[in-house]
């Protein structure tokens, strides 16, 4: 039996001996986190699926729920588990809740669905079907998964004002401004960077995400950090933070006794409203606070954090653009050295070109690791959106077509993350006008001049007209927004057609990254990060435009000149000019000679 079929197996055994009809596994953390820590990877445990997504099982089905991004990866990655996919994101999508209430109809006694608690949010569990039994199971996955990781615990540091512009008494005292205008008298954190942001706090807890376990209770006298310590023998520099932390008035406490805390809560006089996030908010927390709130009321509402976090201060909008000139130096050596392996018929993979690019980003002085795992993808792996370069076995690059590769780093000055699609030798036909018509839509949105108050849902269909024109179209979102020091995705902006009525702010910095996917053939994305700055006012009102970030030249070899307008010309022309100006002096006689003839106007 195969090895996911055998685990789906023992799930349903420990079903029918506790009763339960259906059983949900999230792929997420007790933090809502999108990337988690290896003891959370619980949907990739049980169906060896490595994208986003949950699972749900039944006594005679298992499905798996996944957008638009993964569903070629997978029909891969389930084939001989007996796991069905369920797509979302699609016109025609049944979520989870929906599902579930059409397989269970109403009967006198309504079915018993186990989640682990710790996992899901309160806004999941609210949305499930009245009738259902929700029986929580607090680290469900540990009856089944028998070598299940531990809870991450990693070195911990604190950033001061000069490198992120705002000392943290300073945000908490903002912080407690918002709860008086609220009328709330405290505020319970659960998302990790919302929590990193607040308190200047890095760690490496999550892959690629700077951030620490843990939650906050903020109240207005008071602030509860409730984190994994270290024994006084571990990591000096960890218990120098917290030193630092507690001499700031911070009261570093147990990262297990939150629960307890939060129940003593009823009996604090001085804390009467307390503000959660059902976004972030895992169901379990959420019941010990349901438990005493006759004594605490309970007010839900997005944490004004997230909104705060996205509108970069000067000083983090400079360590941005730092860490892109930097992060730009590093691309444009190595992509002068994967032309050159190629040109030597070096035998170069795909795994080969990402160990390369980490290895080139590791020698910037304040780099502290990628800021997700790079996407090497050639040909038709490059189809797949979040294609995962394997180890061994990736596909050789070979001087024909078109190689992918998305990727980015955190320094401790800023956060990238930067799409090229390369062509590696002569493409065809469709394979210069699939990447010339997404250049053309990442252009136009990048070209955008707009009123202040517009969403990125309103902008989304710039990127997307031109596809939309040749009947062609990506399924992910256009844009994202990108932390600092942080996340490489956080919100509350982004530009894609699902109605986020967030306005795109000064301050905001977001990805542009159009694509288009052919299976079995090849995949074309072109990613900036964009800034968003004033364009002056007038009497209809005051306007808003994007400035590039990223500087790493779009290459034009494959280009269809007569699919691009003369305005659209001018802009990759004046674009690859900066980036020749700006990051020439940085590369040496040899590199900065190949980069002038890569940036020669079209």
């Amino acid at each position: 039996m195969d090895q996911f079929a055998g685990r789906i197996e023992s799930l349903r055994s420990i079903m029918r001996s506790r009763g339960w009809d259906a059983v949900i596994i999230s792929g997420s953390d007790p933090h809502s986190s999108e990337y988690v820590s290896p003891r959370w990877r619980q949907v990739e445990w049980l169906s060896g699926f490595t994208g986003e997504g949950d699972i749900v099982v039944t006594d005679d089905h298992a499905g798996l729920w996944t957008d638009t991004r993964y569903f070629i990866q997978a029909d891969r990655q389930l084939a001989g588990t007996g796991i069905e996919l369920h797509k979302t994101c699609v016109p025609d999508q049944v979520l989870i809740p929906q599902w579930l209430s059409s397989r269970f109809p109403s009967s006198e006694e309504g079915p018993t669905v186990a989640i682990d608690g710790l996992c899901e949010k309160m806004s999941f569990v609210d949305s499930l079907d009245r009738k259902f039994n929700v029986v929580d199971v607090p680290n469900l996955p540990d009856l089944v998964w028998e070598d299940r990781p531990a809870a991450p615990q990693s070195p911990i540091i604190t950033l001061g004002e000069e490198q992120v512009g705002w000392s943290r008494e300073h945000k908490i005292s903002w912080l407690r401004k918002k709860l008086m205008q609220s009328g709330c008298d405290a505020i319970f954190l659960t998302a990790l960077d919302e929590i990193a942001w607040l308190l200047n706090v890095r760690g490496a807890d999550v892959e690629y995400n700077p951030v620490v376990l843990s939650y906050l209770l903020v109240t207005m006298d008071d602030v509860d950090w409730y984190v994994r310590k270290f024994p006084p023998s571990r990591d000096p520099e960890t218990q120098d933070s917290f030193y630092e932390l507690k001499a700031d008035g911070v009261a570093v406490k147990d990262y297990d006794d939150v629960g307890l805390d939060l129940a003593a809560l009823a009996d604090d006089d001085s804390v009467g409203r307390l503000w959660i996030d059902p976004s972030t908010l895992n169901y379990n927390l959420y019941k010990v606070l349901e438990s005493v709130s006759a004594d605490l009321e309970l007010v839900r509402g997005r944490s004004p954090i997230a909104l705060r976090k996205a509108v970069k201060n000067e000083v983090e909008i400079a360590g941005m653009k730092e860490a892109h000139v930097e992060d730009g130096a590093v691309m444009e050596r190595f992509l002068w050295w994967l032309e050159r392996q190629l040109s030597l018929d070096s035998g170069i993979t795909e795994y080969d070109a990402a160990r390369k690019l980490s290895s080139l980003r590791a020698e910037v002085e304040g780099y502290r690791g990628d800021s997700f795992q790079t996407i090497s993808a050639y040909g038709p792996n490059a189809a797949l959106p979040h294609y995962v370069t394997p180890v061994s076995g990736s596909a050789l690059l070979e001087p024909r077509g078109l190689y992918l590769v998305d990727s980015g780093g955190q320094y401790v000055f800023g956060t990238t993350d930067i799409t090229r699609t390369v062509p590696l030798g002569p493409c065809t036909d469709l394979e210069k006008e699939d990447y010339t018509l997404v250049l053309k839509g990442h252009i136009d949105l990048a070209m955008a001049v707009f009123p202040k108050g517009t969403a990125g849902c309103h902008l989304d269909v710039l990127a997307r007209e031109p596809l939309w024109h040749s009947k062609r179209n990506f399924g992910h979102g256009t844009g994202h927004g990108v932390g600092f020091y942080l996340n490489v995705h956080e919100g509350p902006q982004d530009i894609r057609p699902s109605f986020n009525r967030q306005p795109l702010l000064p301050g905001m910095i977001t990805s542009d990254e159009p694509g288009i996917y052919r299976e079995g053939r090849f995949g074309v994305r072109h990613e900036n990060l964009i800034l968003t700055v004033s364009a002056g006012e007038n009497d209809f009102g005051s306007w808003l435009r994007f400035e590039p970030l990223t500087l790493c030249h779009f290459d034009t070899s494959a280009i269809v000149p007569g699919l691009l307008s003369q305005e659209e010309k001018d802009w990759l022309n004046s674009y690859n000019k900066r980036v020749f100006d700006t990051l020439s002096p940085l590369l040496g006689k040899e590199i900065s000679a190949w980069l002038q003839e890569k940036t020669r106007p079209i």
